[in-house]
């Protein structure tokens, strides 16, 4: 699960991602309104946790605007106020959720759950990609009847290739997002990892799914 958090306080912002990500989410964190608007509006989060007041674009704008441009990934608004026209203002714009500071983390992670689970984002159950079955809800891979067996960080790789089939993707961008943004270890863990793929999803198989484009990254081959 991938989590967006647009919060202005770094202390509160540093301590959700912490907490989320030992809860497993793959965590990005902003602190203002203009670049929560360019991450949420240029890559795919499973769920966004917006402030409302926020420097540079007021958390309902950077709301309205993602709604405008159909990014429809859940959002949980954060906010100070307790008015119920603030409450009001928020979910009339498009907002799914609001919770009001100081709040319990683990309220928080459980409205998040909840979230996921009921918000219709256009993206199918299931993901099919190079002969491939994933689901997501179920952390299941399939090729064909025969279910692979995967640990979390293999399943996040290649739940992150499927999601952009035939598209070649870097090294970098792989560690930003499967592992953490504030990786800084070697980048060679990603070519172990892609090893560890092949051996469980295309070599029992007689496949070749996952082509490695030199200098640049992989690519996850759809046919």
């Amino acid at each position: 699960m991938r989590v967006l958090v647009v919060e202005d306080e770094v202390p509160l912002a540093q301590l959700l991602q912490r907490g989320l990500r030992k809860e497993g989410y793959v965590v990005e964190a902003v602190h203002n309104g203009v670049d929560g608007l360019w991450l949420a509006s240029e890559e795919p989060f499973d769920v966004i946790v917006l402030d409302i007041m926020l420097p540079g674009m007021h958390g309902y704008d950077v709301l309205r605007q993602l709604r405008e441009r159909e990014v429809w990934a859940p959002v949980l608004m954060l906010t100070a106020k307790d008015g119920e026209f603030d409450q009001v203002d928020a979910l009339d714009l498009g907002a799914d959720d609001y919770l009001t500071k100081p709040f319990s983390f683990p309220v928080l992670v459980a409205r998040l759950r909840a979230l996921t689970r009921r918000t219709p984002v256009s993206r199918p159950v299931t993901i099919q990609a190079g002969g491939l079955q994933l689901d997501p809800a179920a952390a299941r891979v399939q090729r064909g009847e025969t279910e692979i067996d995967l640990t979390p960080r293999e399943f996040n790789l290649l739940h992150f290739l499927m999601r952009r089939p035939d598209t070649t993707i870097s090294k970098s961008e792989i560690l930003q997002h499967v592992w953490d943004p504030a990786f800084d270890g070697d980048d060679n863990v990603v070519e172990v990892y892609v090893g560890y793929l092949r051996r469980k999803i295309d070599r029992p198989f007689g496949t070749d799914t996952i082509t490695t484009v030199r200098g640049v990254g992989y690519r996850l081959e759809s046919s």
